[in-house]
Formats: structure tokens, C-alpha cells, sequence
């Protein structure tokens, strides 16, 4: 196993934003999908946490300050802290904002020593104005957690060290949700489990996960093909000052870097971004991903390098602009394979549908266009999985067991956002469905809108469902019920504590 240092600056996304030696008072914290993701010290101190939902923080520190994430303006922030660190050890690799990796044995080595190159590493990322914890053990996954602790674990010893984390540190929340219902609640249990058991009961993204509990790298590393060159380039006839542009031309060479990677039945796990200018200088930086690179994560990282250095003005007018952008990958692993789309018809057909969404990708952002798949889940809308056009789909086992699923047929039309609606019996009062999953009252009066009442002519159910049930927050109780309406109309509702709202509705 390969000895990795690992730098983290914590709460990167609050540095980000606050900037370097920030008021040690300030109430802030950074939020994505309307959850906290990272807080300062002082709203940490008041009781704000990782996870915890907006609403929540707030009405537990009323001046708390919240700023959506910004991935653009942390990659930007984060280029003079690995410039920093890149000066003490060839090699360093980008994990994501706030997070560095290098090679520890040769820099150990010329620095006399683990210990040495740790404290170098701090002292050189604090010299700019931030905090830095360093971590040292065999493989990427051990040294993070190392850093964590600010430890140096010894050469052999990830496993016993990873023993007593919890598996959330795998960072799949459905798989450890399943592992604690399991009573495996830390990688030391869940890796004394026979790989071969794993693999039947968890599939292959509990195979990877089996790997990294056990101090393994998840996906062993394999050869480069003799004498393929895997690196992909795209040159100007006029020198380009500007990274929009250059951006737009990575998401293209990303598909060509993976379309050369799949026909050689590989994939990486790190890519080196350089631009070469026009006065004969270079610049290059390695991005690495804590899984495979997919088309998506290889343009975004190489969109938020460009910004980065364009603000450091290494590409200006005195550099003369850029004259070429080359992508060369590393890490290579074997292909796991990917959930693709639009593979009917043929190839000149595909490619120009590829060239269109990635245009709209370079327009609208990353996320606008996306593939959608049918995957298992109890309401219908949890069952549509949408993900940004070139990632990888989650895998959600339809055929799994969702007790409180619908039954067929499924609606034929599902909302993007549930519609709110009255069900109201005789004497106009909610219908209500009790903890028995029982109707007390029938439904007669059904109230779509201001203008829309219809009368209720037939309904079946209520399917009840109970989910999170172990989690506070989290836990939601749900019914659902199937109505027929006097204008012949069929429709799917369901009641959340107390309140209905349409979920779908069924060609009749």
C-alpha cells in the first residue's frame, strides 16, 4: 500500500467564504440542499452541526449567517494553499476544495522523516492564514480519516486504526443505514465479514465499500497498457485569455478522455490538468476523486482549475494566453462500468445528441440536463433517479423489498412538486387516517383549487408507509389513497401529518 499524506483544512466552505483570519464571533455556516454542511467555530460552539437542517440551525441560533455553497469560489480560494504545499513535495494532488493528498515516501524521505514533512506541511498552509491538520497512513481513505485525528498511523496499521470508525465514514448513507440495521455499526465489524458474502448481499458498491474498511484501496490500481497514450489535447490557432472558453472545450476532451479510457476497459481516478501558453510556460495541477472520475467530475474540476488560474493570472496577456489544454489521466482501474443512455441508433447520431447536451452543459451548468432511470422506492416520485448527463446512476435495487410501496398501476403523471388539495367528508371536515391506517370518516368532497371541488365517486387504500422511523428529524409517516372523481377523473393522494397533497393522476 502507498504511504499518503493527507492536508485538511476543516470547515473549507466557511473559510471560503469568510476568508482567511475571519472574525472568531461570526455566526456562519454553508449549506447545500438546504442542510449545513460546514459551520465557524462560534456557530459550532452554539450548537449548529454537519447535517443539520437549515430551519433547524436557525431556530437554534437566531443570527446565524447562511450562505449557499459556492464550488467555483472554494477551488479559487483553495489554489494558493496547494501552490503552498506543492513547493515541499512533487506529486500533490487536489481531493476536493479544502482537502490535499501527496506521495509521503519520497517527500518523507527528503525531508527527514514523516513527522517532519507533517509539520512542514502545516507550517506552510498555516503561513497563509489557515488552520491545517495533516494525517499519514497507508491509502487515501486511512490517511483522511488520519488527518481528522492529526495522526501518523504506522505502516501496516490502516485496518486496526479504521476498526473502531462508524460505517458512516464510507460515506454511503443508504448502505450504512443498512449496516446498522444489521448491528454493524463500525468498519472493523463490517470488515470481518467474507468478502464473498459481501459481494452476494451488498453488491458491487458494498464490495468497494468491504475494500476500504479493510485498509484497502478500493479499486486496485492496473498498469497502463503498453504503449497507449491515454492523454488527450485540444491546441488554439489563437492563443485563449480567458477560462469560459477553455472550460467549454474541457467537457469536450473530458468525453474523449473517457471514450479512450472505456476502449482500453479502463477508468481513472485521477486526471493532471496543464495548459501550455504561448510564451513556452506551463501550469499543471492533479485532481483526484474519492471514486472514478466521471465526465461530469473531469470537466468540473478542470472548469474550477481554469477559474483558479485565471484569477492567478497565469494565462494573461504576458503570458501570451493559452495555446493548449491537455488532460492526462492516472490511477488507472478497471472500467466498473456506467449506466449510459441514448445507445439505440448510431454513432453519428449519438455523437451529435453528446455535442448538443454538452453545450447546453456549458450554457445551463453541470446539473441542467440529466438522464433519468426507474429505480426502486416507495412513492412515485422517489422512484424517477435523475442524474447530471456523463455521471454514473446510484444504483437503487427496484426489486428490493419497500414495504408501504404502492401496487400497480403506477400513475401515469407524476408532479415535480406535490399539489396541496383537500379531502373532506360529509359534514366538510379532513379526512384524517389513523395510526391503524384507518379511515374513519369517507372521503365525499375532494377540493383540487379555489375553483375545483369534484365529488369523491369511489377510493381504495389507505397504503400506509412509516419511513426513518429511528431518526427524530427525519421520520415521516405517510398514507396514500387512490380517489376516483365524479368527472371520471383518477388521482393519487397522500396525507403527511395531517395535510394532503395530489402525488399523481391515471389515464382513464
Amino acid at each position: 500500500m502507498t504511504r499518503v499524506l493527507v492536508g485538511w483544512i476543516p470547515d473549507w466552505p466557511v473559510v471560503a467564504v469568510l476568508g482567511a483570519e475571519p472574525d472568531p464571533g461570526r455566526l456562519a455556516a454553508v449549506a447545500e440542499r438546504a442542510r449545513i454542511l460546514a459551520a465557524s467555530g462560534a456557530a459550532r460552539a452554539a450548537g449548529v452541526r454537519g447535517g443539520q437542517k437549515v430551519r433547524s440551525a436557525q431556530a437554534l441560533v437566531a443570527d446565524l449567517e447562511v450562505f449557499e455553497r459556492d464550488l467555483d469560489a472554494e477551488a479559487k480560494a483553495f489554489e494558493p494553499v496547494a501552490d503552498a504545499v506543492g513547493a515541499l513535495a512533487a506529486h500533490l494532488e487536489v481531493v476536493r476544495p479544502g482537502v490535499l493528498a501527496l506521495a509521503a515516501a519520497g517527500a518523507a524521505r527528503f525531508h527527514g522523516g514523516e513527522e517532519v514533512l507533517a509539520e512542514r506541511v502545516m507550517d506552510a498552509v498555516e503561513a497563509i492564514g489557515h488552520p491545517c491538520r495533516v494525517g499519514i497512513a497507508d491509502g487515501l481513505f486511512a490517511a483522511r480519516l488520519a488527518a481528522r485525528a492529526q495522526r501518523i498511523v504506522p505502516a501496516g496499521e490502516s485496518a486496526r486504526f479504521l476498526a473502531a470508525h462508524p460505517v458512516a465514514e464510507l460515506g454511503d448513507g443508504r448502505l450504512a443505514d443498512l449496516l446498522g440495521r444489521l448491528g454493524l455499526v463500525t468498519l472493523g465489524q463490517f470488515a470481518a465479514l467474507p468478502a464473498a458474502s459481501v459481494a452476494e448481499r451488498f453488491g458491487h458498491d458494498g464490495v468497494l465499500a468491504h475494500r476500504l474498511a479493510r485498509g484497502l484501496e478500493a479499486r486496485p490500481v492496473v498498469a497502463r497498457p503498453p504503449g497507449a497514450d491515454l492523454t488527450v489535447e485540444e491546441r488554439f490557432e489563437q492563443p485563449v485569455m480567458l477560462a469560459e472558453p477553455l472550460a467549454f472545450t474541457a467537457r469536450g476532451l473530458a468525453q474523449r478522455l473517457h471514450a479512450g479510457l472505456a476502449g482500453a476497459g479502463l477508468a481513472c481516478e485521477r486526471v493532471e490538468v496543464e495548459v501550455e501558453c504561448a510564451d513556452g510556460t506551463t501550469a499543471s495541477r492533479a485532481w483526484r476523486h474519492e471514486g472514478v472520475l466521471s465526465v461530469g467530475a473531469v470537466a468540473d474540476r478542470v472548469r474550477w482549475q481554469l477559474q483558479a488560474w485565471q484569477q492567478r493570472a497565469v494565462f494573461d496577456e504576458d503570458a501570451g494566453g493559452v495555446v493548449a489544454l491537455r488532460l492526462l489521466p492516472d490511477g488507472l482501474v478497471r472500467d466498473p462500468g456506467r449506466q449510459l443512455s441514448l445507445e439505440d441508433g448510431d454513432q453519428e447520431t449519438r455523437a451529435r445528441a453528446e455535442r448538443a447536451i454538452a453545450r447546453v452543459q456549458a450554457i445551463l451548468g453541470h446539473h441542467a440536463p440529466v438522464t433519468v432511470e426507474l429505480a426502486g422506492g416507495r412513492a412515485p416520485a422517489d422512484r424517477v433517479v435523475r442524474t447530471p448527463w456523463g455521471d454514473a446512476h446510484r444504483e437503487r435495487r427496484a426489486d428490493g423489498p419497500w414495504p408501504g410501496r404502492l401496487p400497480a398501476p403506477s400513475p401515469t403523471h407524476v408532479p415535480a412538486r406535490p399539489r396541496p388539495v383537500r379531502l373532506l367528508d360529509a359534514d366538510g371536515r379532513d379526512v384524517q387516517v389513523s395510526a391503524r391506517a384507518e379511515i374513519h370518516h369517507a372521503p365525499v368532497h375532494l377540493v383540487l383549487g379555489p375553483d375545483d371541488t369534484a365529488r369523491v365517486t369511489g377510493w381504495a387504500g389507505p397504503w400506509p408507509e412509516q419511513e426513518r422511523w429511528w431518526d427524530p428529524e427525519e421520520a415521516r409517516r405517510t398514507a396514500r389513497l387512490q380517489v376516483t372523481v365524479e368527472d371520471g377523473r383518477a388521482l393519487l393522494l397522500a396525507v403527511t401529518a395531517g395535510r394532503w397533497h395530489l402525488e399523481g393522476d391515471y389515464d382513464t
